[in-house]
This record gives structure tokens, sequence and C-alpha cells, in this order.
């Protein structure tokens, strides 16, 4: 979530039975005084949802403008669909693909995967952080088009949540120990943990008036709450890398292809039950298909996988939207159709 920063901070700081007298302060922001949030937890979860989305879909737009509403309609599919994992993997030529970019300078027509990387990362940040984690950069020029995500941990002001992410500041802490930490409120709130300045740490709030926040692994809300909490953004140099990379230990379970010659969505998935995994990942190709994907990836083209074997990459091989009125489904489109027509695997409410 964001630029990488250090959030492994999972130690137990809060002793049930602090009282006023123990020196503790109140909390600025507790169960009893705010407004609840709409966000509901649902079961807790270890499984995953990932998309794996190429670089093709933005090598055709001419203007940054274009790039730019294509990075967010990216997010906004995800964060609809509550997906936890963005897989921008490179499908052009290799050989095509400039030897070295300046990521300082506008990336968009020359590197768009790290482009994409950038905006979606901007994207997830909660707002209120954006300023500090991303100074100006010509990538973000146009950032004014982009659309809001409001997801769970994008709380309003005065909005309940049993966690918030946070940014470690410089302020001194009253006592000299521990850190403070902006949550997005009026007030600040301090943690025990010493962190460097501009770190950012997921929290877990105390639910009685009188307490501190809790610095824990930025799964939890999801592992242990049973919250969304944003997606990750990772680049794949090829479509080989999506699942070599995987950063599961056992990768992905159930891998699903998306293409115009593969199976309609009922065919693929006949029983109208939630599947069994892990870690379930889709992939979706350009304008012209996960086959180019393939023929430009080195590794696959060594084991003869290209045109009708790309297939065999994947788990699941399937067609969106069969019969469709239009000669070419955007994959914008297509990822909202693919998690409209999939979700019942994952949730059948």
């Amino acid at each position: 979530m964001g630029p990488p920063q250090d959030h492994s901070y999972k130690r137990r700081r809060i002793d049930a039975d602090e009282t006023p007298s123990s020196g503790r302060q109140p909390s600025s922001l507790s169960a009893a005084s705010a407004k609840p949030a709409r966000f509901k937890p649902t079961a807790a979860r270890d499984w995953t949802i990932s998309v794996a989305v190429p670089t093709s879909v933005i090598t055709d737009c001419v203007t940054r403008e274009q790039r730019t509403t294509w990075a967010g309609r990216i997010a906004r599919a995800c964060a609809v669909f509550s997906v936890d994992e963005i897989v921008i993997y490179d499908d052009s030529p290799v050989e095509s693909r400039p030897a070295s970019t300046d990521h300082e300078g506008y990336t968009g027509d020359v590197d768009p995967a790290h482009f994409l990387e950038h905006l979606l990362n901007y994207l997830e940040t909660p707002p209120f952080m954006r300023k500090l984690l991303f100074p100006m950069h010509p990538n973000l020029r146009s950032q004014g088009l982009l659309p809001n995500l409001d997801m769970p941990h994008h709380p309003y002001k005065g909005e309940w949540m049993p966690y918030r992410e946070g940014l470690t500041l410089e302020a001194q802490p009253k006592g000299g120990k521990g850190t403070v930490v902006d949550i997005g409120l009026e007030d600040t709130v301090t943690i025990d943990e010493e962190l460097p300045p501009k770190t950012r740490v997921t929290l877990k709030m105390p639910v009685g008036e009188y307490g501190s926040p809790e610095p824990v692994h930025p799964a939890v809300p999801r592992t242990e709450g049973g919250y969304f909490w944003g997606y990750t953004v990772r680049k794949a140099a090829t479509l080989s890398d999506v699942f070599t990379q995987s950063p599961y230990e056992e990768g992905y379970d159930l891998s699903i292809g998306t293409s115009e010659r593969g199976q309609s969505l009922h065919r693929a998935f006949p029983e109208h039950k939630e599947a069994n995994f892990t870690h379930l990942i889709v992939a979706f190709g350009g304008p012209r298909g996960l086959e180019y994907a393939a023929m430009n990836d080195p590794e696959l083209s060594k084991i003869g996988i290209h045109g009708p074997r790309t297939k065999e990459l994947f788990e699941h091989w399937v067609n969106v939207l069969p019969n469709q009125g239009s000669r070419g489904i955007r994959t914008d489109e297509a990822m909202l159709i693919a998690l409209t027509g999939l979700r019942r695997l994952w949730d059948n409410s």
C-alpha cells in the first residue's frame, strides 16, 4: 500500500486495566464518541483476490489525461470489488523497452508500468497523507482527474473505525517517549513504538475512552477484523513473472485467464457456490489479449507457450461476455464484467 514503508510492528502495549490514574490520556476518537462508519466487517479472511493488468492498456493513449484516467478506472474497479493485489505486467516486446528510465520525470509514455504503479499507489493512500508521501511529480500533474476510492481505510473525520492508517511525524511526543502519529483527525495520537518520520503505519484503535493505538501488520484489518483494507501494487516484467514472483509462499492456487476464445463463466463455473482457494488471481489482457503477452515473454517462448497454448498457464480460461455487441471490450470494461461474474466464487451473499 503506497510507497514501501516498514509496518512490521505488532507488539502489544496496552494494558486492559489502564485507567486515567495511570497517566494515560483520553483518546480523541473512541467508539462511544464517534459516529459509526458505513462499512461493516465481514468474516475475517486470510484468502485474497488479485488481478493482473498489462501495461498495453495505456500504450495507445495519446495524452497524459487519457493515461491518468485509465489508472483511475483500474483503481476504482479494484476498490469496488475489494481486490487485495494489483499486478502490473509488461506485455511489450522486450527489445522495445528502454534500457533505463528517469523516474523523476514523466513516465507515462516511456515506462507505463512505473506510471501505473505510481498512480495506483497514490490512489490507495489515504488522502490526508498523500502530500507528504507523494511529492510533486510530473506523473501526478493531472491527478485532479482521478476518482475518490472511499475505501474503509479512507474514513471521514469523526467516523469510527477499529483500525486506522497513520503517518508518523517529527513532533516530539509529550513525555518524550514514543512517536506522534497523524491519523487524519484534528488531534494526533501517540504510540509507544519509536518510528522514523514519514512512516505509514496501520493502527488498531482502543475501544474504550482511554488507551493508545496499537501498531499492527497492515493485513490485520482483513485477517482479524474482516475489513477490506486497500490493495498492494507490484510490477512484473513479463506475464510469467506474475506467477513466479507471487508474494504468497505457495503462489496462487486458483488462476483465471480472460480471453474471447475462452469458455463462458457459466460453463467454467457451473456450480453456484463459493470456490475453495486461498489466493485467487484473474489475469486480463490488453488490446491484443493475453496471447500477445505470452508471445513477448522469453521464458514462455522457451517452453513453447504462446498463441492457443497460452491458456495452459491458467486453471480456467474464460470469456467474460460471449456474444458481445461491440467488436472489442476494453480491459477496464472486462474487469468490471469479470469481477461481477466471478464474485460469487468468494461472496455469494
